[in-house]
């Protein structure tokens, strides 16, 4: 078995201003930099415990967007250890949607912006992933990592939508359909890789952000009838 403590990186600007991000390389803002300090923090408590266990994380492993490296260079600082980049834990290549809030890819991509919000896996806008070709490559680069690290327990700093595709999976849910489970800015999910699959411990613990401000919340069910948020 393999254990993943899996982190989404902490709040940008684009979050805040409902953009899609997707692999465009946007830094963490005031409050995420915050939030990667309150990860910091809590990994710094955890320590301890862990050491009596036998359970300290053994790797460290980020997306290589700035955005996510931010992230775990705090979580770095706690654990003593460097971070390694994996760009298959990429978020999703969103092609002309990159940049753009709802409303102007209502307005520039009229056509795309209707298919898109059919949810259908196998679709991509100009230059984009498809959803099918994206979780293809996340779970590739999932199992390449359980592989690697067999009987290890690794943090890995990543996106929004990647969490998505490994919810998803451990769930046995369809790619098709918006996202059905919350993904905030900076939380702390597990997961164990065992009998060749993923499976959910724990999902988007946010108790060390508990007295922050609330955080932008993504709502692909609403987009059609108003902005969606930002994706991570």
């Amino acid at each position: 078995m393999t254990e993943f403590l899996l982190i989404r990186h902490g709040e940008t600007d684009w979050n805040r201003e409902l953009r899609f991000q997707g692999q465009i390389d946007v830094p963490l803002n005031d409050i995420g930099l915050l939030q990667a300090q309150r990860l910091q923090h809590r990994f710094d408590e955890a320590l301890a415990g862990w050491r009596m266990e036998g359970r300290v994380p053994t790797r460290l492993i980020s997306s290589d967007l700035v955005r996510a490296q931010q992230t775990a260079q705090a979580v770095a600082q706690a654990l003593g250890q460097p971070c390694a980049t994996e760009t298959g834990l990429r978020e999703q290549c969103f092609g002309v949607f990159e940049g753009l809030r709802a409303a102007d890819i209502q307005a520039q991509h009229p056509d795309a912006w209707r298919h898109w919000l059919k949810f259908d896996a196998h679709y991509a806008v100009e230059g984009a992933e498809s959803t099918q070709v994206f979780y293809d490559r996340v779970m590739a680069a999932m199992a390449q990592l359980a592989k690697q690290h067999a009987g290890e327990r690794l943090v890995v700093v990543t996106h929004g939508g990647v969490l998505d595709m490994i919810w998803r999976h451990a769930q046995a849910l369809s790619l098709h359909g918006p996202r059905a489970c919350e993904i905030p800015n900076a939380g702390l999910s597990q997961v164990a890789w065992r009998d060749a699959t993923l499976h959910i411990l724990d999902w988007a613990d946010t108790s060390h952000l508990a007295d922050m401000p609330p955080q932008p919340h993504y709502r692909q069910t609403a987009a059609a009838s108003r902005p969606a948020d930002a994706k991570s």
